[in-house]
C-alpha cells in the first residue's frame, strides 16, 4: 500500500561497476550500488533526466505485485505496484532519488515557490510546450483538477463530495487554487503546511482535457467548491471510476513513457517511449513490468535470463542468496532500507475494541524472532521498528514498543487473566462467551505467510488463536479501505512529509481517509493537528512524537520492521530501487551496458 523522508546531496557520474569485483557490502550488494543512487543529470535541488544513448530493444522487469488503475489516488487503486508503473507515464512537481532527496522535476517545472508566508501561498511554475502524449497542453488545469479531486471541498446535488479519494491531507488546507494563466498555479492556504513540496506529485495530476471532454465540461477551473453541483458530480464520478485498468483514449502520458497494453490476466503492463516528451531522450525502447508474487520465482526468472531486473520490496532470503549469486551472469544486486514499514493494525470496529485483548497480543508478538528469521540474508543488522511515524536513525525516532511488544507468553496471559479472561479448555481465553481467536488477513506473500506462522506460535503459547488468511486480492479489492479485516499485515510506503501519515491516524471522520482500523482518540488528532500546521520546526518534531506515542500507548498498530528492498539487474548500466517509486523512477536514462 502507498501512503504518504533525507538526503545526500552528491551527483555521482559513475555508471554501473559488476558485483563479481567481490567487492561488497554488508548485505551483498555491490558497493557501486550507493553510486547509481543519485540522477546522472541532477544538479541541486532540480532533477532532470539526462539525454543518454538509451537501450535499443525490450526490458523486462519483475515486481511483486500488478498495476491496476491509472488513477492511483482511489483507496481501491491507492497502492505502491501502480506507482512504480505510472513514476514513468505521469509527471509531477516532485522527484525523489535513491537517497530520498526531494527534488523539483525540472523537466516540466520552472519553480514550486512560497510567494507569501502569512497566509501561505505556493506558486507553480509550469514550463512551456509540456504536453501529454496526446499532443494536448499540459497546463494549470491539470493542477487545479489535482486539488479539486482531493480537497474533499467539492460538493455534488446531495451536498457530498462525489471525489472518492484516498487521502485529503494537505490538499484541504489550500482554500482556494487559481490558474492566474496556463503555466501559473496558485494555491492559497487556510493556515500553514510547511510539507507542501509532497502535493502535485506525478499520480496526483490526472489529465483535465480528457475529464473535461468526456464530460461535457467546458473548463474545470470553474467548478470551484461553490460551482455548478452536477457538473461537480460529472467530473467526480468520471475522475474516481473511469481511471481504472487500462483505456489508451482516456489515459494519455506526461512522462518519459506511455503505457500501450496492458493485460490484466498476465498482470503484465507495457510501456513506450512518449514522443511528446520533452526531457531526455534515454531510456529502454519497450519496457514489459510484470507481477511476480513469488519473489523466490523472480529470482529465478532473472537467472534464467526470462527478465532483466528483478525489483522487490518483499525481501525474501532464499530469493536473495540467488540473486547474490549471479555475479558470474553479470547481474548486480542491491539492497537497501526503504521509506515502507511492515505492520499489523488491529480492528477497532471488531473484537480488538477490548483494549486488553490489543495489549496482550502485541505483548505476545516477539518482533526480533520475525526479524532474525525472514531479514538477515536481506539485510544483516535488520531490527524491529519502534515506531509508526519516524523510521530508525531519524530524528525524532523514540523506542515506543520495547516496552509493549514481546513481553512474552506468561505476561499476555497474565494480561488478559486480570482483565477477567478465561482460559478455556482448548487453551485458548475466552470472554462473555468471545473466544481470543481472530485472523491475520494479508496479500499472497511467502514472506508474510512465514511472519503468520511464527506469530501463530507465540500467540498461542499465550492462549490466544491467530488463523492466517491469505487473500491475493486483499491490498486492491476492497478489504482493507472498507475495514474487512480483524488484522492486517501490509505495509506503508512514505514520501519525505511526515504530515501526509495523519490520515492513517486521525480520527475517520477529521481526516483520517486512510484510517481503516476505525481508531479514533482525540489525542492522536490534536497531536497530528498541531504539528501539520507548525512553523517551528522543534514543534512540529514535538508533536508528531506526541501524536507517535498516542498510537503506542492505544495499542493499535504493531509496526513489526523498516522493510528492506532487493534488486538485481543486468545489460543495463545503473539501477537503483527508490524507496517510494521503485527502480522506474529514472528509467529514461537508463543505457545498454557496455
Amino acid at each position: 500500500m502507498s501512503l504518504v523522508a533525507g538526503a545526500s546531496l552528491l551527483l555521482s557520474a559513475c555508471s554501473g561497476g559488476d558485483s563479481g569485483s567481490g567487492s561488497t557490502d554488508q548485505n551483498g550488494s555491490s558497493t557501486d550500488v550507493k553510486s547509481m543512487a543519485a540522477g546522472k543529470a541532477e544538479t541541486g535541488d532540480l532533477f532532470k533526466l539526462a539525454d543518454t544513448p538509451g537501450y535499443d530493444g525490450t526490458v523486462t522487469i519483475g515486481i511483486d505485485d500488478g498495476y491496476s488503475g491509472y488513477n492511483n489516488q482511489t483507496p481501491d487503486t491507492n497502492s505502491s505496484y501502480n506507482n512504480y508503473v505510472l513514476t514513468a507515464v505521469l509527471s509531477g512537481t516532485l522527484k525523489l532519488d535513491g537517497n530520498n532527496k526531494v527534488l523539483l522535476n525540472n523537466d516540466v517545472f520552472e519553480s514550486w515557490d512560497v510567494t507569501q508566508k502569512d497566509p501561505q501561498q505556493v506558486t507553480y511554475k509550469i514550463k512551456p510546450n509540456v504536453k501529454w502524449s496526446d499532443g494536448q497542453a499540459y497546463d494549470c488545469k491539470d493542477l487545479y483538477l489535482a486539488w479539486l479531486s482531493q480537497s474533499g471541498l467539492a460538493k455534488g446535488p446531495d451536498g457530498k463530495n462525489p471525489f472518492n479519494s484516498a487521502s485529503t491531507t494537505g490538499y484541504s488546507l489550500i482554500k482556494t487554487a487559481t490558474c492566474k494563466d496556463n503555466l501559473t498555479f496558485v494555491t492559497d492556504y487556510s493556515e500553514p503546511y510547511l510539507d507542501y513540496k509532497g502535493l502535485f506529485n506525478a499520480p496526483a495530476i490526472m489529465p483535465a482535457h480528457v475529464l473535461e471532454a468526456k464530460t461535457g465540461i467546458a473548463d474545470i477551473t470553474k467548478l470551484a467548491p461553490t460551482g455548478d453541483p452536477a457538473q461537480i458530480k460529472a467530473a467526480g464520478d468520471f475522475w474516481s471510476n473511469e481511471w481504472k485498468g487500462f483505456k489508451a483514449d482516456i489515459m494519455p502520458s506526461s512522462g518519459p513513457y506511455k503505457i500501450t497494453a496492458f493485460d490484466a490476466n498476465q498482470k503484465a503492463v507495457t510501456l513506450e517511449k512518449n514522443p511528446m516528451w520533452v526531457g531526455g531522450k534515454g531510456g529502454p525502447s519497450k519496457i514489459i513490468v510484470r507481477a511476480m508474487e513469488d519473489t523466490k520465482a523472480m529470482a529465478t526468472a532473472l537467472q534464467n535470463g526470462e527478465i532483466d531486473v528483478a525489483a522487490s520490496t518483499q525481501p525474501d532470503a532464499t530469493a536473495a542468496q540467488t540473486m547474490k549469486g549471479l555475479a558470474a551472469q553479470g547481474v548486480t544486486y542491491g539492497s537497501a532500507s526503504q521509506l515502507t514499514y511492515e505492520h499489523l493494525d488491529l480492528n477497532f470496529k471488531r473484537m480488538f475494541a477490548d483494549k486488553d485483548l490489543r495489549k496482550a497480543f502485541l505483548e505476545s508478538v516477539n518482533r526480533k524472532e520475525i526479524t532474525d528469521k525472514l531479514l538477515k540474508e536481506v539485510q544483516a543488522d535488520a531490527e524491529p521498528l519502534n515506531s509508526v511515524v519516524f523510521f530508525q536513525g531519524e530524528e525524532g525516532y523514540t523506542d515506543l514498543y520495547s516496552s509493549k511488544a514481546g513481553l512474552g507468553a506468561d505476561a499476555a496471559a497474565k494480561t488478559l487473566t486480570d482483565a477477567g479472561w478465561v482460559k478455556g479448555a482448548d487453551g485458548i481465553f475466552a470472554k462473555n462467551g468471545v473466544r481470543a481467536s481472530f485472523k491475520i488477513t494479508h496479500n499472497q506473500n511467502a514472506r508474510r505467510s512465514q511472519t503468520v506462522e511464527i506469530i501463530i506460535s507465540q500467540a498461542k503459547a499465550a492462549g490466544i488463536e491467530v488463523k492466517d488468511e491469505t487473500d491475493a486480492n486483499f491490498l486492491k479489492g476492497g478489504r482493507v479501505s472498507t475495514g474487512d479485516y480483524d488484522v492486517a499485515l501490509f505495509g506503508w510506503s512514505a514520501q519525505p512529509f511526515k504530515a501526509e501519515s495523519k490520515s492513517i491516524y486521525v480520527c475517520p471522520d477529521n481526516g483520517g481517509e486512510q484510517n481503516y482500523q476505525a481508531l479514533c482518540d482525540k489525542k492522536i488528532d490534536d497531536a497530528y493537528t498541531a504539528a501539520v500546521k507548525a512553523t517551528d520546526e522543534q514543534v512540529k518534531l514535538q508533536k508528531y512524537q506526541e501524536a507517535d506515542k498516542a498510537i503506542a500507548d492505544d495499542y493499535a498498530t504493531l509496526p513489526l520492521f523498516q522493510t528492506p528492498s532487493m534488486w538485481a539487474f543486468k545489460g543495463i548500466d545503473r539501477v537503483y530501487m527508490q524507496s517510494y517509486d521503485g527502480v522506474l523512477w529514472n528509467v529514461g536514462e537508463w543505457e545498454q551496458k557496455k
